[in-house]
């Protein structure tokens, strides 16, 4: 991988002879775990300029229509997590010699609260082509972080590196985009976390309704405008709204959307006389004879609904590689393969411009597990035949650094063929996300949509995700019980990786639910090898007994905490909410009290005391009593931690008694009955911003 410094450029035909389609990837850490930030891409024609609001590309306007843009969103990678950004350059537009790839901080942050600034580029079989690090990030609230601009009918990349100091809205306007000025009321932020009123644990979490008619706005500037580094023009401030997004950020008065249809609030009142009557299903779930039968129908399933609503097909396809095109898939196809044919599950061909890109498709259901064999022959044949990609589809949640299946690749092929993995949580996810909070063309491919996911969620279908903590789960249980579990054994590595697994898919369901990407957040050193680092998490496991974890859902600040305690056989979930500035004391605790009306009264409160452990108590005791939340001293208050405990489930499976089960629940418990009400206390919390400019005023 060719390493750029800042300024430097390069022509992508030197590093790959495949680069029609590749994937921009853009990743930041943090030691405290936090900082987010919002990527963008802008369209920019031979003026510089974007030639209308629709070359702008950000979290509310994902795709392109052609396919020639999509932002993939957020996937965890060992260091934290990655935004990606498929770009198909044979689709865009011949007037279009400019694509900017940008990111924007909100809420009083800057990238300088940032390590590791970082922009990957890789080609459509997923190899690595070039990288860029940014390491002079201070007071910006955006940046450039490079381009790709044509050059005699060549596509070349030059690493930017430009900061702005007046965040989305000045970037904006620098490449002509019209932005409204008039503020717009936004929904109050809960805990970092969207505030949603919900009814039982994340039932109403996530909007039902579309993507807002109008478009949110502004982000980048031109690296021909100022110099690398500097900060923009003034005059250009950007306005913030209540969740830190700016203003512009969230209602561009120019361009409107396409109205997408996703499925209404409630559901129509049915006509059955009673419970017993079942409505007919699209592809129904009879109890199957055998796990081949399983296989063969979901595969057929999936690949139909995928061929046949345009953006499902491309949002799972297009971080393969996949260009924007016509779809069709196949099923039980008959490939030769030495003495005798081989049958991949199934085949997706998209076509663009005459050109064909074809995936091999090999799927398993009910938790068994993918053949190494089986892979290593689809791979073969696809690098014989010119294919681009072999897709595995399984309940297993595929680790980076931890490969499901081994194959081998021959060197000596010209032509490279990518193995991507499908969890079926994330196609669950996928759909639902679609159906639920972005919508989709028409009615028909949403009730297409929610066919394929009643289906994917039904006990019989096989397709539940990852259910399985593994065999060693129970050996490494026992052996922390009677405390014969000695560090280095590699059945807590095992462990370790299937806890890892199992919050990942945590994430993907409660993402979907909410209709926001939720994440694990790790907190290692960039580069920090996988093994090691799972290691060493083996190793804590083995001493402390614990299993942890953390949550953030895309664009908040808080941190969802997951702690399984193996010994005592409890989950905690938990969150830490600061303090507001400034306020009295005893008004806090009164406040934060009153915002927690709706929780369980087994809800554990403790307030954080810098150096100490604060007083705490459960919510039932401190109702009547809320000035048993201040420190006896009068020490200043942090903030406070609220905390559920659950049982755990004994079993290493899903099943009612499990331990995947008993985590599900714990986290709808504790956002559904918690973080989603104690919005009425963030509400009164000031900004971060307002917060820094009254102590610089005291100070």
């Amino acid at each position: 991988m060719h390493e750029l410094p800042k300024g430097a450029n390069i022509g992508l035909a030197s590093l790959s002879e495949d680069t029609g389609s590749v994937v921009v990837g853009l990743s930041w850490s943090s030691a405290a775990g936090d900082g987010d930030a919002d990527v963008s891409v802008l369209l920019l024609d031979g003026s510089g300029k974007v030639r209308s609001d629709a070359d702008f590309y950000f979290y509310n306007h994902p795709a392109a229509e052609d396919g020639s843009v999509q932002l993939l969103g957020k996937v965890p990678t060992e260091d934290g997590s990655e935004d990606r950004i498929s770009l198909d350059l044979t689709a865009i537009p011949a007037e279009v010699e400019r694509i900017l790839v940008a990111a924007s901080q909100y809420g009083g942050a800057s990238f300088g609260d940032l390590n590791d600034l970082r922009l990957s580029l890789s080609d459509r079989s997923g190899e690595a082509l070039l990288g860029f690090s940014i390491t002079d990030a201070a007071v910006e609230t955006a940046f450039i972080f490079g381009e790709l601009y044509r050059r005699q009918d060549e596509w070349k990349f030059r690493a930017v590196g430009q900061g702005y100091e007046t965040g989305l809205s000045g970037l904006a306007t620098d490449f002509g985009i019209d932005i409204a000025e008039e503020e717009e009321a936004a929904a109050p932020a809960v805990g970092g976390i969207p505030a949603q009123p919900t009814s039982s644990p994340l039932e109403s979490a996530g909007s039902a309704s579309g993507p807002s008619d109008t478009l949110p706005a502004p982000l980048p500037p031109s690296p021909g405008d100022a110099p690398s580094g500097a900060a923009a023009p003034s005059g250009t401030a950007a306005h913030e709204d209540p969740d830190g997004r700016t203003a512009a950020g969230r209602r561009r008065g120019t361009r409107t959307a396409k109205k997408k249809v996703t499925l209404p609030r409630t559901a129509k009142k049915s006509l059955a006389e009673n419970d017993s009557w079942k409505p007919a299903r699209l592809f129904p779930v009879p109890s199957y004879k055998s796990d081949r039968e399983r296989e063969v129908r979901a595969t057929s399933v999936l690949l139909s609904v995928m061929a046949e609503v345009p953006e499902f097909g491309r949002r799972l396809t297009a971080g393969f590689g996949a260009p924007a095109g016509r779809m069709q898939t196949f099923t039980e196809v008959s490939l030769p393969h030495g003495d005798t044919p081989k049958r991949p599950d199934g085949v997706i061909r998209v076509e663009r411009a005459g050109k064909l890109w074809t995936a091999l498709v090999e799927t398993k259901t009910n938790g068994n597990p993918l053949k190494s064999e089986q892979v290593q022959n689809y791979m073969d044949i696809a690098a014989r035949r010119g294919y681009e990609a072999v897709v595995t589809l399984s309940n297993d949640v595929a680790l980076e650094g931890t490969p499901l299946v081994e194959v081998k690749t021959d060197g000596r092929r010209k032509h490279k063929v990518s193995l991507w993995h499908l969890s079926w949580a994330e196609v669950a996810h996928q759909a639902q996300m679609l159906i639920r909070h972005e919508g989709v063309g028409n009615a028909a491919h949403v009730w297409l949509l929610q066919e394929l996911l009643h289906y994917l969620q039904h006990e019989n279908s096989g397709c539940h995700g990852f259910q399985n903590m593994g065999a060693s789960w129970v050996p490494v249980r026992n052996g922390i019980d009677d405390e014969t579990l000695s560090q280095g054994d590699p059945r807590a590595v095992e462990v370790v990786e299937s806890w890892e697994r199992l919050i990942r898919q945590v994430c993907l369901r409660l993402g979907g639910e909410l209709g926001q990407k939720a994440l694990p957040v790790q907190r290692a050193q960039r580069g920090t090898d996988p093994k090691s680092r799972r290691a060493a998490l083996a190793d804590r496991l083995c001493e402390e007994g614990k299993l942890g974890a953390e949550l953030r859902i895309d664009g908040t600040q808080s941190v969802l905490s997951i702690t399984a305690d193996l010994r005592t056989g409890k989950i905690r979930t938990s969150v830490d909410i600061p303090a507001p500035i400034g306020g009295y004391p005893l008004s806090v605790a009164k406040r934060l009290v009153r915002a927690l009306e709706a929780a369980p009264a087994d809800l554990h409160v403790e307030t954080l005391v810098e150096g100490r452990t604060g007083p705490r108590g459960t919510l039932e005791r401190l109702r009547p009593e809320p000035g048993d939340l201040l420190p006896k001293d009068g020490a200043a208050m942090a903030g406070f931690r609220l905390s559920l405990f659950k049982g755990m489930g004994n079993t290493r499976g899903a099943a009612e008694s499990g331990f995947i089960r008993s985590v599900d629940d714990a986290v709808d418990r504790f956002y559904g009955s918690v973080v989603a009400h104690i919005g009425p206390f963030e509400q009164r919390r000031p900004s971060r911003a307002k917060a820094a400019a009254g102590s610089a005023e005291t100070g």
